[in-house]
This record gives C-alpha cells, sequence and structure tokens, in this order.
C-alpha cells in the first residue's frame, strides 16, 4: 500500500484542483499533515487564507507551529484555495459557527 500513497495523493490533490471548492483546504489538511496528525486535529475553517486547525492542548499546538512552514507548502501543492497561515487553536477556542465549517 505504501507505494500507491504518493499516486493517491495525487489523485486526491487533482480531484481538489478541479472542484476549486473553498473546502479544499479542509479536506486536504488530513493528507497534508499525515494521518497521526490528522487522528488529533481537525480542520474547522478556512476564511482570508487562514486555515483553522483545531489541537487537543497548548502542548499539541507548540509542536504543530514549528511544523506549519512544512503544512502550508504541502496544503498549498493540493488545495484549490491558497492558505497563507495556520492557525492552530485548543478546543472550545472557536464560536460555534466556526465549528460548522470543519470536519472531525
Amino acid at each position: 500500500m505504501q507505494h500507491a500513497a504518493p499516486t493517491l495523493k495525487k489523485i486526491f490533490a487533482d480531484t481538489l484542483r478541479r472542484g476549486g471548492s473553498d473546502q479544499s483546504p479542509l479536506l486536504a489538511w488530513p493528507l497534508a499533515c499525515g494521518s497521526r496528525v490528522a487522528e488529533k486535529t481537525s480542520a474547522v475553517s478556512c476564511a482570508d487564507r487562514v486555515l483553522t486547525i483545531e489541537v487537543a492542548d497548548a502542548v499539541w499546538r507548540q509542536q504543530l507551529e514549528s511544523l506549519a512552514p512544512q503544512y502550508l507548502a504541502a496544503l498549498n501543492q493540493i488545495s484549490a484555495q491558497r492558505v497563507e497561515s495556520i492557525k492552530f487553536v485548543a478546543p472550545g477556542r472557536l464560536p460555534a459557527e466556526k465549528r460548522s465549517n470543519g470536519h472531525r
């Protein structure tokens, strides 16, 4: 299955780019960050080219912030909508209307 991963990633990225959805950064997050990080995080909104990611706690937030440049590069290769920054937030730090746009 590991040999198929790059091909599947390319197919998914092509699909997102063709769709042109404003939700594409939310959909691309698990692919950009990898399955282990995706299990512990949730893309909750994308507005004004800022992707907001809910994380488990402050420790996760700090660790992921140091990896943000790598995640941005990966997201912008996959997503139809450009992302300029990633904001990592702890649970309960978002208004209810922001949470409705994300996935879990």
